[in-house]
This record gives C-alpha cells, sequence and structure tokens, in this order.
C-alpha cells in the first residue's frame, strides 16, 4: 500500500525512510511480490551494485556465446556429415523450441519462488496480456526460418567457412540497428563492418576452389552456392529478429526467461508447420534418426538461444555478434583436426580481416581531460 505522501515531492530523509519500511516489509511478509522488490526507489538505492552485477552478466554471457557458437558450429557440421540415418533440421529446430520452453518454464518458477507462483505469473504475463505477447510473434517465426537455414548452411558448407559467412549477419545488425534503434555508429565503427565484408569475401573466394572433404557417397550432394544464400538469407532474418527483439526486451520490465517463454510459445506452432510442410503433412516420423548426438545438438542449440537473450538484454545485438565472431578461430582450428580442413593463406587474411574488425569496432578514443578555472 502506498501512503498519501507518495504524491508529495519527498526530501532525501523521506525517502530513506521509506525504503527502510519497505526492506522490513520485505522480510516479514514473504509474499511480497516481484514488482513492490523492484520498485524505483530500490533500484535508485541499489544502482551501483546493479550496475556491477549487470556487467558481470554482460561479460560471462559474451565469452559463454562465442564458445556455444563455435561449438553449434561444428556439431551441425557433424551431424549433417555423418553416414548413419539422417534426421529432419525442421524436427530439430522444433525440439530446441520445445527444450528451451521446458528450461524457461523452470527458470520462470525458480524466479517466482514456487510453482503455484510462476503459474500464476504465466498466466497474467502470457494470456491475460496477449497483445503484449503477440509482440513477439515476428521474431518466433522469423527465428523457425533463420534455424532452419542454417542447418541448411552447415550441410553445404564446412564448418569454418559456414562460421566465417555468417557473420555478416553483423552487417544487416548494424544496419537494422540504424533503422530500428536509431542507433548512431562512429566512423571507424563503419569502417570496421567493411572491414568485415571483405574478410567474408576473401573466404568465399577461397572455398570456391575447394572440393568437398568429405569422402562418403552416401552423403547427398553438396552446393557452395546453396549453402552461401542460405546463411545470407539468415544473416537478414538473424539482424531484424534480433534487433525487434531486444526493442521488446528494453521496452519492458519483463524478465528475459518471461519473454523467451513468449518466444517459445509462439515458435512451437510455427516450427510443426515448418516440419509438416518438409514431411508432407505426416508427424509419425519426427524422431526419426534422433540419436544421443542428435539430442545433444538440440539442447545446444536451445541453450544458445537463452544466451543470446540474456547478451541481448544487458548488452547489445552489435556485440553480441562480434563476441561471437571469435568462434570462427576455434572452428578453424578444430575442422583442420575434426574435417581435415586445409587453411589457405586467403583463409587465413580474410579471417585475419574478420578478427581485426573487431578490435576496430570495440575501439573506443580516449576523452581529454577539460580544465576550468576552478580545477587544482
Amino acid at each position: 500500500m502506498k501512503s498519501t505522501d507518495d504524491t508529495k515531492s519527498p526530501s532525501e530523509e523521506e525517502v530513506t525512510e521509506d525504503i527502510q519500511l519497505e526492506e522490513a516489509q520485505a522480510t516479514a511478509d514473504i509474499s511480497l511480490t516481484a514488482e513492490n522488490m523492484d520498485g524505483d526507489k530500490r533500484s535508485q538505492t541499489y544502482q551501483p551494485a546493479k550496475r556491477t552485477k549487470f556487467g558481470y552478466i554482460k561479460y560471462v554471457s559474451l565469452v559463454v556465446l562465442t564458445l556455444q557458437n563455435a561449438t553449434l558450429g561444428l556439431s551441425m557440421r557433424y551431424a549433417r556429415t555423418r553416414d548413419v540415418v539422417m534426421f529432419s533440421a525442421a524436427a530439430a529446430v522444433l525440439m530446441a523450441e520445445v527444450v528451451k520452453l521446458v528450461i524457461c518454464v523452470c527458470l520462470v518458477m525458480n524466479e517466482s519462488g514456487s510453482i503455484r507462483r510462476g503459474v500464476m505469473t504465466m498466466y497474467s504475463t502470457v494470456i491475460l496480456n496477449i497483445k503484449d505477447t503477440l509482440r513477439v510473434s515476428i521474431p518466433s517465426f522469423l527465428y523457425i526460418v533463420q534455424n532452419n537455414l542454417l542447418y541448411l548452411s552447415a550441410s553445404n558448407l564446412d564448418a569454418a567457412t559456414y562460421q566465417v559467412t555468417y557473420q555478416l549477419k553483423l552487417l544487416t545488425t548494424a544496419f537494422f540497428a540504424v533503422v530500428v534503434l536509431k542507433r548512431r555508429l562512429k566512423k571507424w565503427q563503419w569502417c570496421a563492418l567493411g572491414l568485415l565484408a571483405g574478410g567474408v569475401a576473401l573466404v568465399q573466394l577461397s572455398s570456391t576452389s575447394e572440393k568437398s572433404t568429405s569422402s562418403s557417397s552416401t552423403l547427398p550432394p553438396q552446393s557452395r552456392i546453396l549453402g552461401f544464400g542460405a546463411a545470407l538469407a539468415a544473416c537478414f532474418i538473424s539482424g531484424f529478429a534480433g534487433i525487434y527483439f531486444e526493442k521488446v526486451l528494453k521496452e519492458s520490465d519483463i524478465s528475459v526467461w518471461m519473454r523467451n517463454v513468449q518466444l517459445s510459445l509462439l515458435s512451437l506452432p510455427f516450427g510443426a508447420i515448418t516440419y509438416l510442410i518438409n514431411n508432407k503433412g505426416s508427424m509419425g516420423d519426427l524422431l526419426k534418426g534422433f540419436d544421443g548426438f542428435v539430442w545433444y545438438l538440440v539442447v545446444l542449440q536451445a541453450a544458445g538461444g537463452l544466451i543470446v537473450a540474456v547478451v541481448v538484454k544487458y548488452a547489445d545485438n552489435i556485440l553480441k555478434g562480434f563476441a561471437t565472431s571469435v568462434a570462427i578461430i576455434i572452428s578453424c582450428i578444430a575442422s583442420m583436426y575434426i574435417f581435415d580442413f586445409h587453411l589457405t593463406i586467403q583463409f587465413a587474411l580474410g579471417t585475419m580481416f574478420v578478427i581485426g574488425s573487431i578490435f576496430l569496432y570495440g575501439y573506443v578514443p580516449k576523452k581529454k581531460d577539460t580544465r576550468t578555472s576552478l580545477s587544482v
């Protein structure tokens, strides 16, 4: 209950007393809601601590996302080139959304403090506030299409080339950040994006002359043109969907996990429709070809979506994209041993351009100290 004094302009002492009263009530009343715990006064009191916490989450999530992206690219390539009964990419994307939904529901339950409170929170946020839930229908559909395109790209490009090519999403993300979020990039940031594009072009040119290293005759024929086209389409979809989802996340007080519950719930019908289209309207062979490695890949892909959500919440999409570009180094080294990948000078030069663009984009010039007549 808010007192009638809240309509007045309180002094610092009154604000301090109000905060102390709120803290006492929070200790005594275990049924205090999350909204009361995260009120404006409390956020102002603990703002420095929150900044430290958020900074820690931001950098840890960026490192984890980089490692996850490298592992995912290698795992997707290996899964699509094994001499076994091949699984459906659309089924893997659908199962990843199911796993992500289960994880997010558990996280919401934990965040709420009990199962009953978590169910009530999800009901009020997802069902009663249906207009807000429908806001994420656009990125939920786009992410389903993007993930299916990534499987198509990984089936036709080696892991290293796939990783480098997919970094073109930085260009599309920057474009949509400027158009949608009205974000202004510095001159050196535009130069970094140009350097990135040149590096990807070099990698693609070096790869066109390389033959597939797969020795199995049972694998379907691979087309680098198809793989590059799928990756390029996924880049445009990723850029728009990521910026749109970032805008939705940062314009509301809904938690990251609750947003992902909404996202996964709306993604399920889109994923099911995609699978039905690819399998002539039948759901009978949904889990055909699913073994332990495929389930590991599904969990890895689902975890990546959650890590991306944390990065988008506490960092931004362009920083996320540049962090993931570091994964190409891991992919290149691992591909030499796993897929007998041959590193050429042209490929190495293109990779250096991409890595160099990371440091150029992150460059922050030092500000000159401005001294006034009162400075000592």
